[in-house]
């Protein structure tokens, strides 16, 4: 079903309304089992990972691009003029394209821990570009699921998403409910926990690359505080990048694409990554 919106405070767009407003989306979206995609690429990728459609609100310029998800939508697909979107969200949408979609349930920890042998944990990192832009390299690089701890940002937060590229839906993750036990369930496993800190006695990359360990899970901090103490405690090993020119660390999402791409199991060759 296809209708023209033309106030930007129409009830019909509520799913889209007000996107940069930060606290109210990061507690709208979850609660109301919701999340947006935002361009024709990621919300072919939502789609393609199996996310159920709620609606589109689109430009009509983008409905030929899209036009066999219009045609096997089943749901409102909302066409606006670019004036309208940009009142209704809150920003200048320059892909046209936005989508709500419904969350699926996110699989338990211990779950994706059994089939895993790369595993990147991320603690408190709060910015949703960082969460993104880790995603993005998580699923490139070889990793095969992410573990965030409880305040963590939502991969699904649309800033989150877009920077991602989509990766979000690529790759599995799952939430622990309490941090410290979580490390034990890692542990459990069979895991090597290793925490990204330039601390002392930390090995470098190639030295913990060396140890070609079966089942290793790769800690990441938030910017700026880092992992907290307690943790760089609990883990069984410290790694730090070298760095040069008085550099002393990277952007944690940087340092986790180095990380990943260092200690991934194989190269796309089939042979140890260095």
């Amino acid at each position: 079903m296809t209708v023209r919106v033309t106030e930007p405070t129409d009830p019909r767009l509520s799913d889209y309304l007000r996107l940069t407003d930060v606290a109210l989306r990061r507690v709208k979206e979850p609660a109301e089992g919701l999340f947006i995609a935002e361009g024709e690429k990621v919300i072919r990728r939502a789609l393609a990972a199996g996310y159920p459609l709620r609606s589109l609100l689109l430009e009509e310029k983008w409905l030929d691009s899209l036009g066999d998800v219009v045609a096997a939508a089943g749901v409102p697909v909302y066409l606006a003029a670019r004036d309208v979107l940009d009142a209704a969200t809150g920003y200048a949408v320059h892909r046209g394209a936005l989508a709500a979609m419904s969350r699926t349930e996110l699989p338990a920890a211990a779950d994706l821990v059994e089939g895993a042998s790369r595993l990147a944990v991320l603690e408190d990192v709060n910015d949703h570009t960082n969460v993104g832009a880790i995603f993005r390299a998580a699923a490139g690089l070889g990793m095969d699921g992410v573990l965030l701890s409880p305040r963590c940002a939502d991969p699904l937060y649309r800033r989150a998403v877009k920077v991602s590229m989509g990766a979000v839906f690529a790759l599995p993750y799952a939430r622990l409910e309490t941090w410290g036990p979580g490390l034990g369930l890692l542990r459990d496993a069979g895991f090597t926990t290793v925490a990204l800190a330039p601390n002392e006695g930390s090995l470098t990359l190639a030295e913990l690359a060396d140890q070609q360990l079966p089942r290793l899970a790769l800690l990441l901090g938030a910017e700026g505080t880092g992992l907290r103490p307690a943790t760089i405690a609990a883990v069984d090993l410290c790694v730090r990048i070298p760095m040069a020119r008085g550099v002393d660390s990277l952007n944690v999402a940087a340092a986790a694409a180095v990380a990943f791409y260092a200690t991934a199991a194989t190269g796309h060759e089939g042979q140890s990554r260095r």
